[in-house]
């Protein structure tokens, strides 16, 4: 399956390749994250959130100009050191004593980890013609689920020794594939750095329709969290369903994500194609939100197929609304400034992640039904926005002419 995944060749294939051994990492370590920071560092619950808090705060912070550092010294530099760097950061875990080290060590990993991301959406911009970058990002995303899924079986292997060497030796996995990751950066070509230009440096934080852009689409983005943290609790709590029907829904959106995403993006490159296709998307989300209300004291027999149709509901409107979520991240941003404008876009889902659990999970579990349409509705009427954004883009009229192109 992997092969008929990846591109027939060239740049694309290569960051393809490299996306699968890192995401293998990141699937091995969110499964066991917290795990060995409770069972091997000692921290509590708590001090294990807080941390978890401060670096994501961190990495939203330096979003922004740590894509700007990929625009001016090149995303290919930025992306090579700063996976170097989280080989020894992560594996600095292994000699943490203490909390107050911990969220050092974390904190700077947060760093490395912008820094990393930022510039490899910059090398997407940079090496992939503008009509394929979509595609290329569909088949990262569909990679990057096949590899997670590897990572997160692995963890489960080590749960079962339930050892302290066996979450040690997670560590140095993932420690491993980001030096790994790092090294296979160097097969791709170089992207050229640009010039310092007249004005602010950076100039995404004056661009209101693609800022605009940004918070929508990370409100949107909360959609990722409904069924790793909102429907699980739903299904325990709200629900007759068996406890099965959670890994059910996961492996359904897995392999949906695996199957349909490349397909999904087609057509989206454009950012007004984009735009009614993230409209498109949203709206699919409200119809699951409206089917999962309903799941809500059914019987067991018909609460399972009811979550069936709600998860096939919410990955079609998963796949969409990320295809035209990068269209947008794309087409809207000027191409001398894509590492600062896509470390802009990625702040969007941070906030989305720091914001949905709490939110979503009180939505549905504390009001029930009421709680799922009121998120059917908020979802419907950001998508509909998404058109109305592209159009204030148009209507700004077209960038100054760059100095340095002429």
């Amino acid at each position: 399956m992997l092969s008929r995944l990846l591109p027939a060749r060239g740049p694309a294939r290569t960051l393809t390749g490299i996306t699968l051994v890192h995401t293998m990492g990141q699937g091995l370590w969110m499964a066991l994250n917290a795990i060995y920071a409770t069972t091997v560092l000692h921290l509590s619950p708590g001090q294990f959130g807080i941390g978890v808090g401060v670096a994501a705060g961190v990495a939203l912070a330096v979003s922004t100009p740590t894509g700007h550092l990929a625009d001016r010294i090149g995303p290919r530099a930025v992306q090579i050191w700063s996976f170097i760097a989280l080989g020894p950061l992560t594996a600095a875990l292994l000699a943490v004593q203490g909390f107050g080290m911990y969220v050092l060590v974390v904190c700077v990993q947060a760093v490395a980890y912008s820094a990393s991301r930022s510039a490899r959406m910059a090398m997407v911009a940079g090496l992939i013609p503008p009509e394929d970058r979509v595609s290329v990002r569909a088949y990262l995303r569909a990679t990057s689920n096949i590899s997670v899924s590897v990572g997160a079986a692995l963890a489960g292997m080590l749960l079962a020794f339930d050892s302290v060497w066996a979450y040690k030796l997670a560590v140095v996995f993932n420690a491993s594939t980001y030096l790994v990751t790092g090294l296979l950066t160097l097969l791709l070509p170089a992207v050229a750095p640009q010039p310092a230009r007249p004005g602010p440096a950076l100039v995404v934080l004056r661009d209101r329709p693609y800022l605009t852009f940004v918070v929508l689409d990370g409100l949107l983005s909360m959609h990722n969290l409904l069924l790793d943290v909102v429907l699980p609790l739903w299904i325990l709590h709200r629900t007759g369903a068996p406890r099965w029907m959670i890994a059910v829904i996961l492996l359904t959106n897995t392999v949906a994500v695996v199957l349909l995403q490349v397909r999904a993006a087609r057509g989206t490159d454009e950012p007004a194609a984009a735009a009614k296709a993230s409209r498109a998307g949203s709206w699919c989300l409200a119809v699951a939100c409206v089917v999962f209300a309903l799941t809500g004291g059914a019987s067991a027999g018909l609460a399972c197929v009811l979550l069936l149709v709600g998860a096939l509901a919410h990955v079609l409107g998963e796949i969409r609304q990320s295809a035209g979520s990068w269209g947008m991240s794309f087409g809207l941003a000027p191409e001398h400034a894509q590492g600062q404008y896509q470390g802009t876009y990625a702040m969007g889902s941070d906030m989305g992640k720091m914001i949905a659990p709490a939110l979503l999970t009180w939505l549905a579990i504390e009001h029930g039904t009421a709680g799922w349409m009121v998120m059917a509705v908020g979802f419907a009427l950001v998508g509909a926005a998404m058109p109305f954004v592209v159009n204030w883009a148009r209507r700004s009229g077209k960038p100054a002419p760059d100095p340095v192109a002429v």
